[in-house]
């Protein structure tokens, strides 16, 4: 049987090695050519900002999950629980990424969708943390929008788990 001090030293260790896997991240992040695999081997958007821009126009936790691909803590979104009819759109570039038709409850608290608008979205393979997930980017300015799974409803049987931070909503008027 662990002793008290074996156990805290354990769990040290553990969170050490989980604040470096952070760290290294956060560095992936920074140096990757955010939308390459999406776009081609250009990595060129419609909608371009240098870093100090993009700071300027999103919150910090916008630039966050947009720009360095993070995610937001689930049900933390109002996003989530938004049910009106209208439209989904990207926060960096204001392009329509989903319709609220095909929003549905996952239960995993996230905003969650079965497909996305015509040439909204590009995707790329994500092999961080020891998985391999399909990310989500904004086709138009390469912000990351969160992953997309295959557990989801008919007709498509996709789940495009979305960050409610890297969207805005616009309701359809009645």
């Amino acid at each position: 049987m662990k002793s008290r001090r074996q156990f805290l030293l354990s769990g040290g260790s553990a969170l050490a090695a989980l604040a470096a896997l952070t760290q290294w991240r956060a560095f992936a992040a920074d140096t990757a050519r955010v939308g390459d695999a999406a776009n081609g081997a250009s990595g060129r958007f419609e909608v371009t900002h240098t870093d100090t821009q993009w700071r300027q126009m999103l919150t910090p936790a916008q630039y966050h999950v947009l720009r360095e691909e993070g995610t937001e803590r689930p049900f933390s979104s109002p996003l989530n629980d938004e049910h009106r009819s209208g439209v989904f759109a990207c926060a960096g570039c204001k392009l329509d990424l989903f319709s609220s038709r095909t929003k549905f409850d996952s239960h995993t608290g996230w905003p969650s969708f079965w497909a996305p608008l015509d040439h909204a979205v590009a995707t790329r393979e994500d092999g961080s943390f020891g998985m391999v997930r399909t990310e989500v980017h904004c086709r138009r300015c390469g912000g990351h929008l969160g992953h997309v799974f295959d557990d989801g409803p008919k007709p498509t049987g996709l789940r495009y788990c979305m960050n409610g931070l890297a969207m805005t909503f616009t309701p359809q008027a009645a």
